[in-house]
């Protein structure tokens, strides 16, 4: 099996992004130490000179062991917390794994 590479990219909902922001990065900082199977985890705001974000505010990239490690994650009540309040404050959400 070979490492997957999970990357998501989130854009706000007007005035949504701060009070979520605070409540699930130090949860999606945790998941390497709480969840099975993941390598690393980065997460933040754009640094790129580029601004080719495509309106994307926020993302984060988990690296798993392997597919298994990653579909397990799908279904962690850790992550489903996240998930959840990300997509409930998200206007447009870009999940691609690699």
């Amino acid at each position: 099996m070979r490492p997957v590479t999970h990357v998501v990219l989130v854009s706000w909902k007007s005035g949504r992004g701060p009070a979520v922001e605070q409540a699930i990065r130090p949860a999606i900082r945790a998941f390497a130490d709480t969840i099975a199977g993941i390598g690393s985890v980065v997460e933040g705001h754009s640094s790129s000179p580029e601004g080719l974000e495509g309106g994307h505010d926020y993302g984060f990239v988990v690296t798993f062991d392997d597919e298994r490690a990653r579909d397990s994650y799908l279904t962690d009540p850790t992550h489903r917390v996240v998930a959840d309040a990300i997509g409930e404050n998200a206007q447009r959400i870009v999940v691609f794994d690699i």
